[in-house]
């Protein structure tokens, strides 16, 4: 690390503040010292810093109104704050307040210089910041704008971020955005189905196994934590997560350490944890089916990715890129939308949001091969063709909506049902595998050619 990147430590114990100094400057970063709110204004005034570390705790005031006072006025200076063993209320309000990630005392050396190198990290993040999201999530709605720009923002922190929407929005791509973004975005970012994981294996799966800690265990294992390690681990419908091991994943998030399966002693992690699920998540909490502490833990900032229907103005544009890249992949002109098509599109209620309308064009594309759609070419459902509910658990499971029969919805549960039994064999054998797509066409009986053109068709990435 260069000798100019420079830090702010905010604290009144001697000790705590030589301690600091000393295994930063180590790190080739120059650090400046205060003991209270009033010193720490001045630097800031003065100075220009990478990084800020703050107690929470101060003669004059709270840390607390630090935070908020550097994420306003110094919002390119990632602030820390430095909290009591045990607060999680105190580190959760801190990383509301804008902290970039907070570290608990006694102070574990490893964990603050991971700290240091992400925070600093994010210099070089910033650089291609709105670009870059801008081409990942398009929309010039107010609601896409808004998204966008609160994505800038919580790419930035190290804080826990809950994504939710309907099937279909996208909420992985924001994830997948909030990661490129951010300061961890050269390591891993692991997605996980967590409805897709059997409950007896969903301990393994997650924090690992030792060699003979049950049968079959026939090695070490590394789990998700432990993949994910460096980068970030995205808990895609964490809803579905029962409750004995939404507990152990509580202790995990709040300890940053993971014990593996048959194992003697934990193992520290550095992993930030995105969420998401198409369910109300508040309303399980009060029906006593998901935990309201680890609900608290992981909602630390809620993003709303918002449905299509409520972004109508999108529609041409996006129409319009996702026609771009699959007329790309069919080696084909880019066909135009007829005013008639632009028409049926906007009156259509897309219950399978985004990913729905990717189905339609693409069915569309592959049944004509004019350089112009209609509304005729686009076979859309008559009256929106059936129930959201039916359409949005379509979408999800990877099923065209328009196949569904809104007369016989017994009927179209059956195909749905087996891509569903289909879709789960494979996220699992690929977690199985390390996502390597070669090993997983290998335990799954098929080739790799057969393999892609399922994931392409289940919508799995």
């Amino acid at each position: 690390m260069s000798e100019t990147r420079s830090a702010l430590i905010v604290d009144d114990e001697r000790d705590i503040r030589e301690l600091l100094v000393m295994t930063l400057s180590r790190m080739g970063v120059r650090c400046d010292t205060a003991s209270n709110l009033g010193d720490a204004r001045n630097q800031l005034q003065r100075n220009t810093y990478d990084l800020c570390l703050t107690d929470m705790r101060l003669p004059d005031g709270s840390g607390i109104d630090l935070v908020g006072e550097i994420s306003q006025k110094y919002p390119e200076t990632p602030v820390a704050m430095i909290t009591a063993f045990g607060n999680v209320e105190a580190a959760v309000e801190a990383l509301k307040a804008g902290a970039f990630d907070f570290v608990a005392k006694p102070v574990d050396l490893p964990v603050l210089r991971d700290l240091v190198r992400h925070a600093l990290d994010l210099q070089q993040a910033r650089k291609a910041g709105s670009d870059a999201v801008a081409s990942r999530l398009y929309g010039e709605s107010p609601a896409m704008t808004t998204l966008r720009q609160t994505i800038a923002k919580v790419a930035r922190s190290q804080a826990p971020v809950y994504i939710a929407g309907e099937s279909g929005v996208g909420k992985e791509l924001v994830a997948r955005t909030i990661h490129a973004e951010g300061a961890r975005a050269d390591a891993p970012f692991v997605p996980v189905n967590c409805g897709a994981i059997p409950s007896e294996l969903m301990e393994s799966e997650f924090f690992g196994h030792k060699k003979g800690s049950f049968t079959g265990a026939h090695a070490d294992k590394p789990g998700l934590f432990q993949t994910a390690e460096g980068g970030t681990l995205f808990l895609d419908e964490v809803a579905e997560l029962p409750l004995p091991m939404q507990v152990k994943l509580l202790r995990a998030i709040q300890e940053k350490s993971v014990r593996a399966v048959g194992a003697n002693a934990e193992h520290p992690v550095d992993v930030r944890i995105l969420s998401a699920t198409h369910k109300d998540l508040a309303k399980l909490v009060a029906e006593g089916k998901f935990r309201q502490d680890l609900y608290y833990r992981i909602n630390v900032i809620e993003l709303a990715v918002p449905p299509l229907r409520e972004r109508l103005e999108d529609l041409p544009g996006l129409s319009s890129k996702i026609m771009g890249r699959l007329a790309e992949a069919q080696g084909r002109s880019v066909p135009t939308l007829a005013d008639d098509a632009v028409q049926a599109l906007r009156d259509y209620p897309f219950p399978g949001n985004v990913r729905e309308l990717e189905n339609i064009l693409e069915r569309a594309l592959a049944l004509s091969d004019g350089d112009e759609l209609t509304a005729s070419d686009l076979h859309l459902p008559r009256n929106g063709g059936g129930s959201p509910d039916t359409h949005q658990a379509a979408a999800a499971a990877g099923v065209d909506p328009r196949s569904i029969d809104p007369r016989d919805t017994a009927t179209s549960a059956l195909p749905s049902y087996i891509e569903e039994i289909e879709r789960a064999a494979i996220q699992h054998a690929l977690q199985e595998n390390r996502y390597n797509k070669t090993k997983t066409a290998q335990s799954l009986g098929i080739t790799f050619r057969a393999l892609r053109y399922k994931l392409k068709k289940l919508g799995i990435d």
